[in-house]
């Protein structure tokens, strides 16, 4: 059964496609970082086409055709991570839960290169990857296909004019709270005060729910893996928010 892309190295990203059903975008931030050593493009030669959906970007699937994701989870609850850094989390989750797929999304190469590293080592074998824009991968996911959802420390764009460049907007959260599954969890982590601030006032209005008390959002999840970007803002004195919500 053929699920997962078979091209060699990852799909190009791209803003625009004239083509696509889905309109035009921007994309703002970072594709790659510093150079990658020899495992690393190993890694995304050999490793990644293995492990990548398919059918996701905008070049492979101009038409935005629906993936078929029961093929793709074959029985299994179904999560996502949107922005997974280096991969400490996912994989974390993904030990944790063998009995989950979980989609991991990244559109910076050099997180995805690191992530590919941990899989390879670990023996994770439950983590598919969409190595683009989220915005292309909610596009062709069914609706009510995701069990579990989350988003941690995403891009803070910390400057005001940025801020609707945030993930907690209506562009992401109202295609979001169609794929998510309703009474299921849609975990938040941030350091940004900034940051709280705007998950709690766009987030509920999407159709969620907050489970905590805003005054008390320091508690992490019970399962929780602390990064080293989680380390490093302890270290420079930014507390973590952990908010939880669920769907309605």
């Amino acid at each position: 059964m053929h699920l997962l892309r078979v091209a060699a190295t990852p799909p190009r990203m791209s803003t625009s496609d004239t083509n696509s059903a889905t309109p035009w975008r921007n994309f703002y931030g970072r594709l790659k970082g510093q150079s990658l050593n020899a495992r690393q493009e190993q890694d995304l030669k050999e490793l990644l086409p293995q492990i990548c959906l398919e059918n996701v970007s905008r070049e492979d699937n101009p038409e935005r055709s629906l993936l078929d994701v029961e093929a793709i989870r074959q029985g299994r609850p179904l999560w996502l991570e949107v922005g997974f850094g280096s991969g400490e989390h996912i994989v974390h989750q993904a030990k944790s839960n063998p009995d989950v797929l979980i989609i991991g999304c990244e559109i910076y190469v050099n997180g995805v290169a690191s992530l590919l590293g941990k899989i390879r080592r670990e023996g994770v074998s439950n983590i598919v990857i969409h190595p683009g824009d989220a915005r292309d991968l909610l596009d062709v996911l069914p609706d009510n296909s995701l069990d579990k959802m989350f988003l941690l420390y995403p891009d803070p764009w910390p400057k005001a004019r940025h801020h609707r460049r945030r993930f907690v907007t209506p562009e992401h959260l109202e295609p979001l709270a169609k794929k998510l599954k309703s009474g299921h969890e849609f975990r938040v982590a941030t350091d940004i005060v900034d940051y709280v601030r705007q998950t709690l006032e766009e987030v509920p209005p999407a159709g969620f729910t907050l489970t905590e008390s805003p005054d008390d959002l320091s508690v992490a999840w019970p399962d929780w893996f602390s990064t080293r970007y989680e380390q490093k803002a302890l270290r420079e004195g930014r507390s973590p928010h952990y908010m939880t919500f669920f769907k309605t």
